[in-house]
């Protein structure tokens, strides 16, 4: 199996990330309503919700792993591949191609190391999980905000 670098597999990638940061408002919600009566500051739901934002962050990391395994480890070189081919197509003058060619070459050796690439990977969702914790933690604190619903 090979990877194939288009808007399909950034799209599935990009949603994977979005369900798994929606946990971060569910949990901050639910640790509100239930554990706290229903009310939470702003310091205690960042908290939970950065806390949550890290396991999702550390799964989509783990996930990121096992499909580069999965796929003998091919979507850097098919990323570079059509990365040069992009800007061959563009008409970029080939000393410039050239160049961004032993950039990208340079950088897929140094993907190829897993601490660089689970950094690399981290870095794609971590800011995001630490604004929906912020954003959760913002909006959470406000107990009229999608209040509990009472048990009959």
């Amino acid at each position: 199996m090979g990877a194939e670098i288009d808007d399909h597999n950034v799209f599935v990638g990009y949603s994977i990330m979005l369900v798994a940061l929606s946990m971060v408002f569910v949990g901050v919600k639910k640790y509100r309503d239930t554990v706290l009566g229903g009310v939470i500051r702003f310091w205690p739901a960042a908290g939970v919700g950065l806390g949550i934002a890290a396991v999702a962050s550390l799964f989509y990391v783990i996930g990121w792993e096992i499909y580069m395994y999965a796929t003998d480890y091919s979507f850097m070189r098919a990323y570079v591949d059509s990365s040069i081919a992009a800007k061959q197509a563009a008409g970029v003058p080939a000393a410039e191609v050239a160049k961004f060619a032993a950039e990208m070459k340079a950088f897929e050796a140094q993907y190829a190391d897993p601490l660089f690439r689970m950094v690399i990977t981290l870095t794609e969702i971590a800011p995001v999980g630490l604004l929906v914790a912020i954003l959760s933690a913002a909006l959470l604190r406000k107990s009229s905000f999608m209040p509990a619903k009472a048990n009959n």
